[in-house]
């Protein structure tokens, strides 16, 4: 038996307790997830079989979080896109990942990264309210509510 029991019991705890905050710190981050608000689908002003969603997407996480896909019971597809200008001419281009850093914010918005709805299950009209997941790499999801609108003008 150790003559200095109390010293053995604070050398171990010393050596565990990095560990232990580093498997706390890896839980916490693994339970970050991004923030998503003020979606709105833009009403088109006639029956279209696609549509185009914006929003605004913050990362209060320590680590980038990856937007990858997204999916909604709403539409037969989703997918991201970007409305860049190449050669004084604006093209729409999907996007594979979206990449949001670390305590910053990117925001979908017309003219720019987008949401491409396709196949309206139904007819959507102002006010209607949609449900759009955005998936990220890591196979966790976001779910966003949507409302449909006609933009400000």
């Amino acid at each position: 038996m150790s003559r200095h029991p109390a010293r053995h019991l604070l050398a171990a705890t010393l050596l565990l307790a990095p560990l232990s905050l580093s498997i706390s710190a890896s839980a916490h981050a693994a339970d970050c997830l991004p923030k998503a608000g003020q979606g709105w689908i833009r009403l088109p002003p006639m029956a279209m079989p696609m549509m185009a969603g914006f929003v605004r997407i913050e990362n209060p996480c320590a680590q980038a979080a990856v937007i990858v896909s997204a999916e909604s019971l709403s539409f037969g597809e989703v997918t991201v896109h970007e409305t860049r200008e190449v050669d004084g001419v604006n093209k729409m281009r999907e996007v594979e990942q979206l990449r949001i850093e670390p305590g910053k914010a990117v925001e979908l918005k017309p003219g720019g990264m987008h949401l491409m709805l396709y196949r309206p299950y139904e007819a959507l009209k102002e006010g209607d309210e949609a449900v759009i997941a955005l998936k990220l790499q890591d196979g966790r999801s976001i779910p966003v509510t949507f409302t449909v609108r006609k933009p400000k003008p």
